[in-house]
């Protein structure tokens, strides 16, 4: 179980918070806005209004403690970034800051942030690839230049083998899983079969799967 720290609860703070506590870990949610707070009271750890730009509320938080500290302020750029001084000032171990704009993001990464997520943009670029390509599920940007696709079996593909569709050598990418209903085919060898209804995982460099999306998948 880890920590987290999240501080401004807007629609990205809010569903974060929910979600790792969720999935099993210990979650303080600070804001200033009493009804932000009494609306996410019972569905995480600890929920506190209080205002995070002073270093005497985070320093009496313990905020140093936390493994994680999230300051979702994207919108309020000069709040985000006195908040993150602070948080990197008192000795956090790893910060991640939310950013509206790249220029935002770029502000945030060279004033301390060990982490900045632009998650208005990160969803655009998922569902454009979505509507671009019928079989394209999902998109996720691993790092620059670089994306996972899960990508929904072509009729052209189905029936045959990793090593007969030859995906890393003809197109340039690399298949890391296969879903076949609840099955999950992890690190699939060369002899497995793609089929009907399957959903192949695969990562690549951005230009590669764009190609991939535009003219094969279409065919």
């Amino acid at each position: 179980m880890k920590s987290f720290a999240v501080i401004g609860l807007g629609r990205f703070g809010t569903s974060l918070s929910t979600t790792l506590y969720e999935m099993g870990h210990e979650v303080l949610c600070i804001d200033e806005n009493p009804d932000h707070i009494k609306a996410i009271e019972g569905s995480v750890t600890h929920a506190i209004q209080a205002d995070a730009s002073d270093p005497a509320v985070l320093s009496e938080l313990g905020i140093r403690n936390f493994d994680t500290v999230v300051v979702s302020i994207g919108a309020e750029l000069e709040t985000a970034i006195l908040i993150t001084l602070l948080c990197k000032e008192q000795g956090c171990r790893c910060i991640v800051a939310k950013a509206a704009t790249e220029l935002h993001a770029k502000i945030l990464s060279k004033i301390g942030a060990d982490k900045v997520v632009l998650p208005e943009k990160a969803m655009g670029v998922r569902v454009a690839h979505s509507l671009a390509a019928s079989n394209v599920l999902d998109f996720t940007e691993l790092a620059p230049g670089y994306s996972m696709a899960e990508i929904d079996c072509p009729e052209a593909w189905q029936n045959k083998t990793l090593m007969q569709l030859n995906l890393r050598a003809r197109f340039g990418i690399t298949v890391i899983a296969i879903r076949h209903g609840r099955d999950m085919i992890a690190s699939p060898c060369a002899d497995d079969l793609v089929q009907a209804g399957d959903v192949l995982i695969v990562v690549g460099k951005n230009d590669r799967l764009t190609k991939l999306e535009s003219k094969h998948l279409q065919d």
